[in-house]
């Protein structure tokens, strides 16, 4: 953790609006990102960016500094687009998939021939369940057991849905024409 961020995090630890405001400006754009990668449209995802912040300087105080203050911040983004996600039940209506018909889904090349623009846009389509699981395992790096554990769901469930996400992915890019 930088001097900057020490100083920040024990001016929000007593409540200092300009340092609050520095702390936001400073990690707004990489949270908004990941608010939007959960979410469909620009107006939820400011609205899980201002509750995640809320979250993060109410918090601030159970920051140890022992690790990097943006992956403290991150992971509480996470867990309230996360919490959201429970709140309207979006993996509700997950099937499992057997693994030969995964395995016939995934084409490695497609997905790594676009730019992550493409694939961002791409990404922010797909149905809810799927997005959330691609989210949570190909950018945030949870495992699925994670992820099962995380919505009440199975590890299967869980993979399925990635798989899902991925070969859907490879449509939309192919119908693109993108690569």
């Amino acid at each position: 953790m930088t001097l900057e961020e020490q100083h920040l995090v024990k001016e929000c630890i007593n409540g200092e609006r300009k340092a609050q405001k520095a702390l936001y400006d400073m990690y707004s754009r990489q949270m908004m990102s990941l608010c939007l990668r959960y979410t469909k449209d620009k107006e939820t995802a400011h609205d899980l960016l201002q509750e995640g912040f809320l979250l993060v300087f109410s918090n601030i105080d159970k920051f140890k500094g022992d690790g990097m203050l943006e992956a403290w911040i991150r992971k509480i983004f996470v867990n309230c687009a996360l919490d959201y996600l429970r709140k309207y039940d979006i993996l509700k209506e997950t099937v499992d998939i057997d693994d030969d018909k995964i395995s016939e889904m995934v084409d490695e090349s497609t997905i790594s021939q676009i730019s992550a623009t493409e694939l961002m846009d791409c990404i922010k389509s797909l149905p809810e369940g799927f997005r959330t699981v691609f989210n949570l395992y190909a950018v945030e790096g949870y495992s699925h057991k994670e992820i099962g554990e995380m919505h009440g769901i199975s590890e299967n469930t869980s993979r399925s849905q990635y798989m899902r996400a991925r070969h859907k992915l490879r449509k939309m890019i192919s119908e693109k024409g993108i690569y």
